[in-house]
């Protein structure tokens, strides 16, 4: 199993997390409050059970190379978590779970690291999550986010570290969250994002000593002191839990400039009530130097300081894509000695992945499957090309701006999707090909690189199939389109843009649909709800699979549709990415339908908890999983208007 564990940037609110720790014995503190998203870098690894041993193989960013391994065996896991070693973390994760759960050893083969190390990003917490999750997933002990949040907290703590319980959050991937701190309980409000904002991470190349600032912040709980102390509590208090919730606000209105100047009061208010009690650290002059640099102004919103400040990491939300480039061109040039990184916090009603489970049998096109897997057999467009099934539904996606496909295959079959979309064809038949096709032959080698193939190493059912994309879809919403239908559109945009632009305009979960006719409503999943816009949008309040024609006509009805016509999946989704959760609810609990893990029981789920609009697509969709409708279609779509793109 592969994992990818990002770091974790705190946008505003730092050090509250550890201060709100104090208010059981001192309930005259705040609450704490903290906005945190994750960074565009991390942790990668595949990780797999071992029978009696903790291993550990990790390739960092700074060029150091890791190779450990320990009995799992309490003792030695505590004793090496306390030592403070990288390898320290995983150990004390490991030490955790044997101490709480029934689990056995883990190899961990860290192969790459892009996340800068003792930065401020939480690279400890990542490895933590990451053993914490790995542990989860592979002994399946059904932990959700919180509880892997947890054990990764309980984990680090047994090392020299001292992190408060905002690092974890990194657990929670791209989703920016809200944290709220009450001693040793914690709330955490997922953000939605409505605009992409683009921020640049500055490593400053300078030092910084984290335990004297921790120390001396320490020094005004659970009681202050005297005047500098108390200053400390009010800042880290009520005026730092006011611009935190102002900045999520912003966040989710996707409002750059607001977040900018909110990053301007913060830094200016830590400033004055922070400084006096750390001078020696907090006056940061390459922070400040860097947040004023005059150069950079017209590319920013604002700036500020990161995680515990000093001369560490600077922050800067900007304008727009090309600026963040701008920003860090300057900064390269003109400070040499500072490294840059590029964060994006990606708006979630923006889709950029989209999923295709190819991994079934086609036992219904036997014995053509025995030769050639069905989703290369031919279909013409109306352009007269021949191309594949499968070219053709990738195709359908990136028309719509979808920027990385992921196709989930079966294990043995990787290497047929691998072939077509990632090898060029051998220079004997590239020499025979007419100068057009060698044009398009160069297309599809471009078009590859867009192409992720995923495996499905059991077949165990379409719900099954899509669970099995949830590592690379990374938390992101994505288009979900079958293996075995093409699609043509009746409008100048494809059938799969205007799922998306529905999808960016109702800012939930869409299922296409078409109108189906009563006598063959048998074949397909349907859905019911209220009409948004007649005919067009619709509020969907069920869903059921495969119904009969008495069910459908006494409960899914919808009104203003003609007798016997109803609402059937056109075979096109755009999902949140909860749907994760509730498929993995399935799987971990081995909830079966006709022997297999389904989507449609868990689609309505998303919408119970979640809401779902359903959106009768201007286009007609093919089915190529029959020999009689493939025949169909091989006759219906090129003259369908069936070109793609």
């Amino acid at each position: 199993m592969k994992l990818f564990v990002p770091g974790r940037l705190c946008l505003f609110g730092e050090h509250s997390d550890w201060a709100a720790g104090y208010r059981p014995r001192n309930p005259a503190i705040e609450k704490g409050c903290t906005l945190i998203t994750s960074t565009n870098q991390g942790i990668y690894a595949e990780v797999n059970q071992h029978p009696t041993h903790l291993i550990l193989r990790a390739a960092l960013n700074d060029g150091t190379k890791i190779e450990a391994a320990l009995p799992m065996e309490k003792n030695a896991l505590l004793a090496e978590a306390e030592r403070g070693t990288f390898f320290s973390y995983a150990a004390g994760v490991a030490y955790q779970l044997l101490s709480h759960c029934d689990v056995r050893g883990l190899e961990i083969d860290n192969y790459l690291t892009d996340l800068p190390i003792q930065k401020g990003l939480s690279s400890s917490a990542a490895i933590c999550v990451l053993v914490a999750r790995a542990f989860n997933r592979l002994y399946d002990l059904k932990m959700n986010l919180r509880a892997e949040m947890e054990m990764a907290y309980l984990g680090e703590t047994a090392t020299p570290s001292r992190c408060g319980r905002m690092d974890q959050g990194c657990a929670y991937g791209n989703r920016p969250i809200m944290m709220i701190f009450d001693g040793t309980g914690m709330d955490v409000v997922e953000l939605k994002v409505a605009k992409d904002l683009f921020f640049v991470i500055v490593d400053l190349g300078a030092s910084k000593n984290t335990q004297e600032i921790l120390a001396s912040l320490n020094q005004a709980y659970p009681y202050a002191a005297n005047e500098v102390l108390e200053n400390v509590q009010k800042y880290l208090g009520a005026i730092s839990s006011q611009i935190t919730q102002a900045a999520a606000s912003a966040l989710q209105q996707g409002d750059a400039v607001k977040i900018g100047e909110l990053m301007k009061v913060a830094q200016r208010e830590f400033d004055r009530y922070l400084i006096p009690a750390c001078p020696g650290q907090l006056t940061a002059p390459v922070l400040h130097e860097i947040l004023n640099y005059q150069p950079i102004q017209p590319y920013i919103w604002g700036g500020k300081g990161v995680g515990s400040q000093g001369d560490g990491t600077a922050q800067f939300i900007v304008k727009d894509e090309d600026t963040q480039q701008q920003v860090i061109d300057i900064i390269n040039s003109d400070f040499p000695q500072m490294e840059c990184l590029k964060l994006t916090i990606r708006s979630q009603y923006r889709v950029r992945k989209a999923v295709i489970p190819a991994a079934g049998f086609g036992t219904r096109m036997f014995p053509a499957t025995k030769a050639v897997k069905k989703e290369f057999f031919p279909i013409i467009d109306r352009e007269g090309r021949a191309k594949p099934i499968i070219l053709a539904i990738v195709e359908e996606a990136l028309s719509a701006g979808i920027e990385e496909v992921g196709i989930v295959v079966q294990k043995g079959d990787r290497t047929f999707f691998e072939d077509f979309f990632k090898t060029p064809p051998s220079p004997e038949l590239f020499q025979k090909l007419s100068l057009q096709n060698q044009q398009y032959s160069q297309y599809l080698q471009d078009l590859g690189q867009q192409v992720t193939i995923l495996t499905q190493d059991v077949q165990e059912g379409f719900g099954h199939a899509v669970f099995c994309a949830k590592e690379w879809a990374n938390n992101e919403p994505f288009l979900l389109l079958l293996g075995d239908h093409i699609y043509s559109s009746q409008t100048e945009s494809s059938c799969a843009r205007q799922l998306l632009d529905i999808y960016s305009q109702v800012q939930q979960s869409v299922i296409g649909l078409r109108v189906t006719q009563a006598e063959v409503i048998h074949h397909y999943g349907c859905a019911a709800g209220v009409w948004q816009e007649q005919d067009s949008i619709l509020s969907v309040t069920q869903l059921y699979e495969k119904p009969d024609i008495e069910y459908a006509r006494q409960h899914l009805s919808v009104e203003g549709m003609a007798d016997d016509s109803f609402l059937s999946m056109f075979g096109m989704y755009v999902l949140d990415p909860k749907i994760f959760d509730y498929l993995a609810e399935h799987i971990n609990g081995n909830f079966r339908e006709r022997g297999e893990f389904q989507l449609t029981s868990c689609l309505d789920k998303l919408r119970q908890f979640e809401g779902m609009a359903g959106y009768v697509v201007q286009g007609r969709c093919f089915d190529t999983g029959l020999p009689e409708v493939y025949r169909q279609t091989l006759i219906d779509f090129p003259i369908s208007g069936g070109s793609i793109g």
